[in-house]
């Protein structure tokens, strides 16, 4: 599934609000990105016209859009369904039409304009098929630190790129102590900070420039190294890097760390599947639910979302069967305990994808290939199940 761009062109920032919400809540990645930004390669796939107040001037601005941007689908939002207004909206070049609730609220017009966008997604994913292969993004998200969120994303970014042979990136968006660039024994020039600082210098060029390459022809973007960066002001900067990114890839990888703030939400948005990383106990397990609530609260995506139980070992005393009735969620693939590996490839700086024939090495690659072979169509969320975990959650 293919990240659509979306602008929203509004004087009202609470309407933009309700808006990148209703475009979040379809179903299909979409990214919001700044009306005007510099450094973008190419035009949204959807812009929202806000024509509700002043009405001559929003056909004035879609005849202009239309015009510079024969191929976006242009949605106008209007205050009524006057039919007049809507002849003038299609014929200044509008492909939607939306009548807005005089009490600001959208709940009327939420499945029509879902459903707008779900054939824009499937329009654009046709034009994209016959030029190249859509870019694949996967997030790994971790229920606590240390659960092996890291490890699990450098290895499958590995492995993708090994066995691809396509255009890889992994993106290490954790503040100040991400790790993606030591787990591959790599020393980067630059990291995320650098890339988001400069959008308006972020063509093709400059951005092979930041990244670091990996002896398995995987890109790595290292992690800030400021404590407090990415934070909510490089939220639409993060966007905006990841759909530039998705034009030079084939497959992204992101390790979001284990917190959900506000860039780790673009990144959720961007998200092809969401790997939900959790360790069989209560602390992971307890953890791990809130995260899947926070996902659908952000209205990210959360079909999207796919459970990875890691370290499983014989002494586990959680049944899987618990942690999938706890979670809401079947558990999509297993990795097992082996800290003595994990730790000799950690330190070595060689991913287990490289270094030795560990079963834990056969379980990235199975999972990885796996991966590859799924079909990339509209994920079905799995029924809810009774939420209750011995007594605790």
């Amino acid at each position: 599934m293919a990240q659509l761009a979306a602008s929203i062109v509004s004087h009202d920032e609470e309407f933009k609000r309700q808006v990148a919400a209703l475009l979040r809540g379809c179903g299909v990645p979409v990214g919001i990105v700044e009306d005007r930004r510099a450094g973008v390669e190419s035009a949204p796939d959807i812009v929202v016209i806000d024509i509700r107040a002043e009405a001559s001037s929003g056909m004035a601005a879609i005849e202009r859009l239309r015009a510079g941007h024969p191929t976006v689908a242009l949605f106008a939002i209007a205050g009524s369904a006057e039919p007049d207004l809507i002849l003038q909206a299609m014929r200044a070049g509008a492909n939607e039409f939306f009548a807005w609730s005089s009490n600001g609220t959208q709940a009327k017009i939420e499945e029509p304009f879902h459903s707008a966008v779900r054939r824009t997604a499937t329009r654009h994913a046709a034009v994209s098929a016959s030029t190249r292969q859509p870019c694949v993004t996967n997030v790994f998200l971790g229920a606590k630190g240390g659960a092996g969120t890291t490890t699990v994303a450098v290895n499958c970014a590995v492995e993708i790129a090994r066995l691809t042979k396509r255009p890889t990136a992994i993106v290490d968006l954790k503040p100040s102590l991400g790790e993606v660039a030591l787990f591959l024994g790599v020393r980067p020039r630059f990291t995320v900070l650098d890339a988001i600082e400069n959008l308006h210098r972020l063509d093709r060029e400059f951005l092979r420039e930041l990244m670091a390459r990996h002896k398995s022809e995987l890109d790595i973007l290292a992690g800030s190294e400021q404590f407090d960066r990415p934070n909510q002001q490089d939220a639409s900067a993060i966007e905006e890097l990841l759909r530039v990114l998705s034009r030079l890839y084939d497959y992204i990888v992101i390790d979001a760390g284990n917190m959900i703030n506000s860039a780790t939400a673009s990144a959720l948005y961007a998200a092809d599947a969401v790997f939900l990383v959790t360790n069989p106990d209560v602390p992971s397990i307890r953890n791990a639910q809130r995260l899947v609530g926070r996902v659908r609260q952000l209205g990210a995506g959360s079909e999207r979302v796919k459970i990875l139980l890691n370290r499983v070992s014989d002494q586990s005393l959680i049944a899987p069967k618990q942690i999938e009735t706890a979670l809401g969620y079947g558990i999509h693939h297993t990795f097992s305990s082996d800290y003595r590996t994990v730790s000799t490839a950690l330190n070595s700086g060689v991913p287990l994808a490289l270094a030795n024939h560990s079963d834990l090495a056969g379980q990235f690659s199975s999972f990885t290939r796996h991966l590859l072979g799924a079909q990339q169509e509209d994920a079905k969320p799995e029924p809810e199940k009774r939420r209750t975990f011995l007594g605790l959650l």
